[in-house]
């Protein structure tokens, strides 16, 4: 028989989210990125970005969400189209970046759960000039396996500005989502 003690210790024990070990599939997952990732800032091309981006990223989820209340607005028939222009918009924010940032080496820590099942990795990047940052991966289990769905820097979630400027533009165009996937994909 279970003690009432003893239940209620198992419940506190199981409501904190634990971090994983070492040999945990999303570090697992993080490792393959971080060095893919690497890899592409190293060469600094849109392209290299864009396969990372396309291998590794939530991209439909990034996407989805970075339309904000014009979501409706997208058709069907624009939904590929604009998911490729996403995924390019980003790739030419990375190569843009790691021209100005360049990253010595990065560092995988713990990988945590959040409230809504997502995965939260620490690591930690250092710069060439010496700087470091604290950057938090949130990772998300699409199709069978880990996606990252956003990246926070300095605090600042990068799927967030994002659905800041698309928003915004898209705002300035009357809520018409076909201007943002010309744009994307010009």
């Amino acid at each position: 028989m279970i003690t009432r003690r003893a239940l209620l210790g198992f419940i506190a024990i199981s409501s904190v989210s634990p971090a994983f070990a070492a040999d945990h599939p999303s570090i697992a997952f993080m490792r393959r990125f971080g060095k893919d990732m690497l890899a592409a800032h190293r060469l600094g091309t849109v392209g290299k970005f864009a396969g990372v981006i396309e291998a590794y990223a939530d991209v439909p989820g990034i996407s989805n969400y970075s339309l904000g209340q014009y979501k409706p607005n997208l058709r069907a028939n624009q939904r590929s189209k604009y998911y490729q222009g996403v995924v390019t918009f980003m790739s030419r924010y990375f190569a843009e970046q790691s021209r100005e940032y360049r990253v010595a080496k990065y560092e995988i820590g713990e990988a945590t759960v959040d409230n809504n099942k997502d995965v939260i990795v620490a690591s930690k990047i250092y710069l060439l000039s010496g700087q470091t940052y604290n950057v938090r991966w949130k990772l998300t289990w699409r199709n069978g396996t880990y996606k990252v769905a956003d990246v926070k820097v300095m605090g600042f979630s990068l799927t967030y500005l994002q659905r800041g400027l698309f928003t915004s533009y898209i705002s300035k165009r009357k809520g018409d989502v076909s201007q943002l996937v010309a744009a994307l994909t010009r």
